[in-house]
């Protein structure tokens, strides 16, 4: 594979990769603001394309994902989030694994279990933990709130490469992903944790203090979610998911550290910002 030649220290096509975020945040927000059932569309597709992503990489195993009942299943977690809430979203989820199960009957007892189990993984993995992305939206200022956690994503992204670039030294796991240092940790803490303080203030009417741990709360779940992926990617053996985004590689790629942030950030605007009972 031939690597793109404007790369950075972070080994980035940083113009494409700028311009493709850039690109990428303008139909989120405008998904956004327009109508919140809009956003429910953009996470659908990107979803779909991810599980495409994952099945192509897990096939490099000889691992076939059932992609019909886990495509058609998370969809339908997606929709049951937004309109129904968290039971309907649990209800689903086990549907779905059953789903799994039985379509898998048609092609023998032969990798039964490690076709459906990672089937399962991949229904969890990804529409279940972006599901909590539309839980969110659906909440009151749910537009606000989604904005505040994909904004928050960013900065841990953008602080961790540009104090990474600027001055990573100390690498934090040099096994899983050797260009990730603390010094780059420490970026993102202090502007997450910024603008988090800052995000909640002005745009939820909340504590300061509460919009810092939110910031530090979501750099420690996007951190383990980007390593995780990683750990993920090393055990198929291959650099990225895909190769749809360039200068960021797949959606999965892009996905690592929204997924198992979206709870995070759920659960915690719905601790911070709970609307006392009368």
């Amino acid at each position: 594979m031939v690597e793109p030649k404007a790369t950075g220290k972070a080994g980035r096509n940083l113009p494409a990769a700028t311009a493709v975020g850039v690109g990428l945040a303008a139909v989120i927000v405008a998904s956004l603001l327009v109508q919140k059932v809009a956003f429910l569309g953009v996470v659908a597709l990107a979803v779909l394309f991810a599980l495409r992503e994952l099945g192509a990489a897990v096939k490099e195993r000889g691992i076939v994902l059932p992609l019909v009942p886990v495509c058609v299943g998370g969809l339908g977690m997606l929709a049951a989030a937004y309109f129904s809430g968290e039971g309907a979203l649990a209800a689903v989820l086990a549907l779905t694994a059953v789903a799994i199960l039985v379509w898998r009957l048609a092609d023998g007892a032969e990798g039964y279990l490690r076709d459906a189990t990672v089937g399962i993984f991949a229904v969890v993995y990804v529409p279940f933990l972006a599901s909590f992305a539309m839980l969110l939206t659906a909440q009151d200022q749910g537009a606000k709130r989604a904005l505040l956690f994909l904004l928050l994503v960013v900065c841990n992204d953008t602080g961790g490469y540009a104090f990474g670039v600027l001055f990573g030294r100390h690498p934090m796991a040099p096994k899983i992903s050797p260009k990730k240092s603390w010094e780059g940790l420490s970026g993102s803490i202090l502007l997450a944790g910024g603008v988090g303080a800052a995000g909640m203030d002005l745009m939820l009417h909340g504590k300061p203090w509460q919009g810092a741990v939110l910031g530090v709360a979501v750099v420690a779940s996007a951190t383990l979610g980007d390593l995780c992926e990683s750990m993920i990617k090393r055990d198929l053996g291959i650099k990225d998911m895909g190769n749809l985004l360039p200068g960021h590689g797949g959606i999965m790629d892009r996905l690592d550290s929204l997924l198992p942030t979206a709870p995070v950030v759920y659960l915690l605007l719905s601790l911070f910002l709970k609307t006392p009972t009368p």
